[in-house]
């Protein structure tokens, strides 16, 4: 990862916007749609700026601004970019954002168009209607590790919250009503037989994706291991613990040759 992606709330926020022409009006639209005040570059409360400049003009602003500590991105010139824009699905309050490090503004868009016909306009209320569950939620499943498998269970692939279906509103109160609880403490195991990730099966890449705690051989690499999620526990050993660890646990071991 080159870079962290984060999502900056800028409503009511200073924003500083140089340039002007068709680029720089596509970028005050996203300034203004994401609720930001677009002020002047002489502005001292901005902490961001977009510069939509050429050549020295560009780098000459964008050194300025640097100087005074704010944020810069210019736009078509990575090199000079504290942070890239990437590209946007929509579907408020659910943001999801495609970026490739400035490489390519076509891959991205061309992978958010992908995304755009995949995901139903249903989303954005998918996700407000878990807010407004939340304490339903907690209610039916008061641990944590259980609340976690019973709402991966629901968003899983062709289960009653999928957010890839159509699902309305109404469907978490119904998911809730018929609700069961989520397996127990389970360890699953994973021979591998290729070091290339993208050598995975899909059912591979799931149990790793979903597991709370990855036991793996050392010689399991990191390339395959960082197909686990962010808040998931590591530990390298060379067989599986007696007992799982709380939730699901997955021991990953390489084929010998």
């Amino acid at each position: 990862m080159e870079s962290l992606p984060i999502f900056l709330t800028l409503r009511g926020r200073r924003a500083i916007l140089v340039g002007d022409g068709d680029i720089a009006d596509a970028k005050r639209r996203l300034l203004l749609r994401a609720g930001a005040c677009i002020v002047g570059a002489d502005d001292a409360e901005a902490r961001i700026a977009i510069v939509a400049l050429q050549g020295e003009d560009a780098e000459r602003t964008a050194a300025a601004l640097k100087r005074r500590g704010l944020l810069v991105n210019v736009v078509d010139r990575p090199d000079l970019c504290d942070f890239t824009l990437p590209a946007i699905v929509d579907r408020a309050p659910v943001t999801i954002a495609i970026g490739t490090g400035g490489r390519s503004a076509s891959l991205a868009k061309t992978i958010r168009q992908r995304l755009e016909a995949m995901l139903p306009p249903s989303l954005g209320g998918l996700a407000e209607a878990l807010r407004a569950a939340r304490e339903a939620i907690h209610a039916r499943f008061p641990r944590a590790t259980e609340r976690r498998l019973a709402l991966d269970a629901a968003l899983g692939e062709d289960g009653p919250l999928d957010p890839f279906a159509t699902a309305g509103e109404a469907a978490v109160d119904q998911w809730l009503a018929g609700a069961d609880m989520p397996q127990p403490d389970r360890l699953d195991r994973l021979r591998l037989t290729s070091f290339d990730p993208d050598d995975l099966t899909i059912r591979q890449a799931r149990l790793i994706a979903g597991a709370d705690m990855i036991y793996h051989n050392a010689n399991v690499p990191d390339a395959i291991l960082r197909r686990a999620r962010a808040d998931a526990r590591l530990a390298e050993c060379d067989t599986p613990p007696p007992s799982p660890f709380p939730g699901r646990s997955l021991f990953i071991a390489m084929e010998e040759e």
